[in-house]
Formats: C-alpha cells, sequence, structure tokens
C-alpha cells in the first residue's frame, strides 16, 4: 500500500462528554464493531468482574469513572481507526485538552436526559478554538428524554453550532421503536442488547411506501412529519460544512443496547477527515510531507504495574515512523531510536515494525520526554498549542513515611510528568506545592503513590490562587524580582520560575507594579531569561 493509501484509509478522534453520558460504553461497542474485542466490559457493574477495556487503571474501576486518557487502534471496513477516549470529569479536563490537539475530529456523546451539561460546553470551546470536526450522538433513547426537536435548540444555542440531523429516533423510552437513518435511508428496528443491528433493517427510499405503515404503525405519520420538517427548517448536510468545524451532524441511540452505534461509525468512517496538519514554530507541517516528525501528547507512568513502565503517547504527523531507526529529539538536540514501540487496546500493548501519520504509538521512555516534545526525522523545530495551564487548587505535599522518602520523591515525579498536576519546588526548606485545577486529582496522585510507589502522603491546603510562569527581557530586573518576592517564587520541574499568587488582587497588584516582568498563564511559551 502506498503512502498516500495509508495515509487516507486513517482516521484519528477523540470521544468526550461530561461524565455518565456514556462515552466510555460507546468506545467499547465501537471495539465490538471493530472486531477488537468480544465481550464489553460493565464500567459500573460491581457484579461484573471484567471492566471496560478503556478504563483499565485500578481507580477507575472503583469509581467508574476515567481519569486518564486511553488509545484504541483497531481496523473497520477497510479503515484505521484511532480512538482516544478522554476522561469526562471537569478534574481532568487538562488531559483531555491536550488529547484534542492529537486529533483530527471529534464524537461528542449527550444524555438525551439530561441535555447539554456544564463539561461538554467546556470541552466544545476547546474543539471550536481549533474548529475541530464534531459529530454529535446523542445517547440512552432507550429512556424517557428530553424531545428530539428541544434536543437539537439546546446544542446550537449552547454549544454555539450549527445542527443537521442524519439519523432520526422513533418514538424514546418505553415506546422507543428505532432510527430511520435520513443519510443513507434506511430504517433500523430498535432490540435490546443486540450485538448486530444488520439484520433488523429495512431500506425505505420513499417515506410514503406502506411497508413503513407496516412496519411501524402510528409512528409512521409521526416520522413523516418530522422528517419533512427536519428537510424544511435545518439546512441540508454538506462534507465540507462539517470539516470546517461550521456543522455538526447528530446521531441518536442507545450505546448500552448497541442500537444506532454501527450507523454512526459507518457514517463517521465516510465523512470524516484523514489525518491532517500541525503548526510549528517554523511552519505548518503536513501529513504528506516524508520526512517524519510528530509531538508527545500525553506520557503515563506504570500503564503496566507490574513492569513500572513509562509510556510516551506519540502522534505522527508527517513521514513513517519505523522501530530501530533514529530520530531526533529536538528539545534535547539528540538522536534516540527505539526498539519496543507499540500500539494500544486500553492497557494491552502490541510491538509494531512502522506507524503513519494519524497514528499514536507508545515510545518506552526513560525519562528523555516531556508533555509537548517533538520528534522528527532531523528538522529542528517545535510542535505548537500543546500547553500546561496555570493550576486553580494548590496543596503542599506532606511525607507521611520518611522511610519513603526516594520512592516519594521519585513517584510525584514521574506522574506530574503525566500533566495530570503542575509541581512547584520552593525554598528553603525544599517545599513541594502541587497545583490542580480539580480536587480529584489530589486523590487519584495520592492513590497511585500508594499502589505504584509505595509511598505514603497526605496533601496539606495552601492559600494560593494563581500560579504564573515569569520571563523578562531583562535578566537583571528579573533576579530582582525574584529577589524582592522571594516569598511567593517557587520553580517548576524545569526549573523557570514561577510566582504563586495569594489572590488575585495579589496578582493583578503584581502586574502592574512590574511592568518589566512578563505573567504568563499556560507553560506554552518561550522562557527568555531565567534566573
Amino acid at each position: 500500500m502506498s503512502y498516500a493509501e495509508e495515509i487516507r484509509k486513517r482516521r484519528t478522534f477523540a470521544i468526550i462528554s461530561h461524565p455518565d453520558a456514556g462515552k466510555t460504553t460507546l468506545t467499547e461497542k465501537f471495539l465490538l464493531f471493530g472486531g477488537a474485542i468480544q465481550t464489553a466490559g460493565a464500567v459500573k457493574s460491581n457484579k461484573i468482574k471484567k471492566g471496560a477495556t478503556s478504563d483499565f487503571m485500578e481507580i477507575e474501576r472503583q469509581r467508574g469513572i476515567s481519569v486518564a486518557t486511553s488509545v484504541m487502534g483497531f481496523d473497520y471496513n477497510g479503515t484505521r481507526i484511532n480512538l482516544l477516549d478522554t476522561p469526562g470529569h471537569k478534574d481532568f479536563a487538562e488531559d483531555t485538552y491536550r488529547t484534542l490537539t492529537a486529533v483530527d475530529s471529534v464524537i461528542l456523546v449527550v444524555d438525551c436526559v439530561k441535555g447539554v451539561e456544564e463539561q461538554t460546553e467546556r470541552l466544545m470551546e476547546v474543539c471550536r478554538m481549533r474548529n475541530t470536526p464534531v459529530i454529535v450522538f446523542v445517547n440512552k433513547l432507550d429512556r424517557e428524554g428530553k424531545s428530539p426537536f428541544d434536543l437539537l435548540d439546546e446544542l446550537e444555542e449552547k454549544l454555539q453550532i450549527h445542527v443537521r440531523p442524519l439519523s432520526w429516533p422513533i418514538g424514546m423510552g418505553d415506546t422507543f421503536k428505532g432510527v430511520y437513518n435520513l443519510y443513507d435511508r434506511k430504517l433500523y428496528f430498535f432490540s435490546p442488547n443486540k450485538t448486530r443491528v444488520s439484520d433488523d433493517m429495512v431500506e425505505i427510499s420513499d417515506l410514503d411506501d406502506g411497508m413503513l405503515d407496516e412496519k411501524i404503525g402510528k409512528f409512521a405519520g409521526q416520522l413523516r412529519e418530522d422528517v419533512e420538517l427536519i428537510e424544511g427548517v435545518y439546512e441540508p448536510f454538506r462534507q465540507q460544512d462539517y470539516l470546517d468545524g461550521y456543522l455538526a451532524p447528530v446521531f441518536f441511540g442507545s450505546a448500552v443496547n448497541n442500537f444506532g452505534v454501527k450507523e454512526l461509525l459507518d457514517t463517521f468512517t465516510r465523512i470524516a477527515p484523514p489525518p491532517g496538519g500541525r503548526p510549528t514554530d517554523q511552519r505548518v507541517i503536513g501529513p504528506a510531507e516524508k520526512e517524519f516528525s510528530g509531538f508527545v501528547f500525553k506520557i503515563h507512568a506504570n500503564l503496566d504495574p507490574r513492569h513500572r513502565d513509562r509510556i510516551a503517547f506519540l502522534r505522527v504527523i508527517s513521514g513513517k515512523f519505523e522501530r530501530n531507526k533514529f530520530f531526533h529529539h529536538v528539545r534535547l538536540d539528540k538522536n534516540l531510536r527505539f526498539t519496543s514501540p507499540v500500539n494500544f487496546l486500553g492497557q494491552d500493548k502490541n510491538l509494531i515494525e512502522e506507524a503513519y501519520p494519524g497514528d499514536v504509538i507508545g515510545l518506552y521512555d526513560t525519562g528523555n520526554f516531556k508533555i509537548g516534545d517533538t520528534l522528527t526525522e532531523g528538522e529542528d523545530l517545535q510542535f505548537q498549542g500543546i500547553p500546561s495551564f496555570s493550576p486553580e487548587i494548590f496543596k503542599e505535599l506532606i511525607n507521611t513515611d520518611p522511610m519513603k522518602s526516594k520512592q516519594l520523591e521519585k513517584g510525584i515525579q514521574q506522574l506530574t510528568d503525566e500533566g495530570v498536576a503542575q509541581l512547584f519546588t520552593q525554598q528553603p526548606g525544599n517545599r513541594k506545592v502541587v497545583g490542580t485545577v480539580g480536587d480529584l486529582q489530589f486523590e487519584v496522585i495520592q492513590y497511585r503513590l500508594l499502589q505504584e510507589y509505595g509511598a505514603s502522603c497526605r496533601f496539606a491546603p495552601v492559600n494560593l490562587a494563581k500560579a504564573c510562569w515569569l520571563t523578562a527581557g531583562d535578566k537583571k530586573k528579573l533576579a530582582d524580582f525574584l529577589r524582592v518576592k522571594a516569598h511567593s517564587i517557587a520553580h517548576d520541574k524545569d526549573g523557570n520560575p514561577v510566582f504563586l499568587a495569594e489572590s488575585d488582587w495579589v496578582l493583578r497588584m503584581t502586574i502592574q507594579n512590574n511592568p518589566d516582568i512578563q505573567f504568563h498563564f499556560t507553560s506554552e511559551f518561550k522562557t527568555a531569561v531565567t534566573a
């Protein structure tokens, strides 16, 4: 297969949603249809010990939520699919934001009972910033929920995007009969818990066909009215409008019952974009370029706790990645080769020989990588748009077992490398302050430190409101500022100076009184001067 064909056959996307909308369940059903797994895990059932493939961390199984992005690759109808299942909980939004830099499109899951929720809006804002193509899957049609037309209005109003239904539900809850595929003009009948739905499909090119009345009875008239209204009110579906991020196709179904999933997956593989390019500090790199390039968007320590491994997740942007070939690590300015690159199905890993644009691969890492690092075939460039954000909650890390100090030091260094939290060190005393965007992250960090490193700790609240990275054009002025504000200065893991503000008012006044100092609210900056 040619290089161009390898690119065309790939689809790399993320599934995003508010917690409990059914995102992980939909992921499982995609894997079923792709033949990647044989049975779906029950994410929340304590009776079924087999957990969801994408929720492989023990704390995820216990809580029934995703707290880390999972990567899954599988083939479906001649298409190579790279699927990233993201955390839905708002406390892990930063992991999701970075994941969205590594995908070319998104499937947004909405609960038909609850409609558009707060986290859904926040995630959609990120998609809108990059004009990421979005498909909406309205889930849980087997329950009594909001009117489909009300849901469409809510999607447009709250997510600020035009919508176009490509499938339409017939009934809802106890009267849910199935969906009519407006894109293919086919009728699918609802069968709870059925693994495949192809046997329950009738092709109806004309809604006036008497077969419609025969199949769904009194619901036929309502379906005809609904479809007529849809065709009159909503603009026609044009693939380019979707690819431009202007219009979101909408599908309806029930992921837990495997209904509407195959139609979604079939249409997605036909209309979703192939791998796209990414901006660098030099130029935009396109997938057709033959020289290899890629960036690290996620790091995960102890993916397999038995082997204490550390994996860097790399999205291939251009060229072909090859096992055992040397590639240039731009930040470190040295060449590395990788003897055991892998692709993923949740926690399971398979050795690969090569990878193409759009693929997400895992590289075993001994500490060379940080989030945002670029690998190339020799060119010095840096991919943009993969920041760490200024934390909102701060707590001091307290060691409760002095005999395990080394394990605690190693553990907190590796876990914060993953990007779920920021680590700031204050002097004197080597005081360690951890900053996050949500409280749940502290619970996860504490749990993983104990389970994976044997290090016992606790977190003590500290009175801080914001952390800002500092730069200045004048080295002396930066040094003077750091000396005067020493009690409020810490350093991040890379040695960059950080100002820790006790309140928003203190931060505003400090910025106002120090015009020669630049205060940065994300880590995506080039340090002009360091202390």
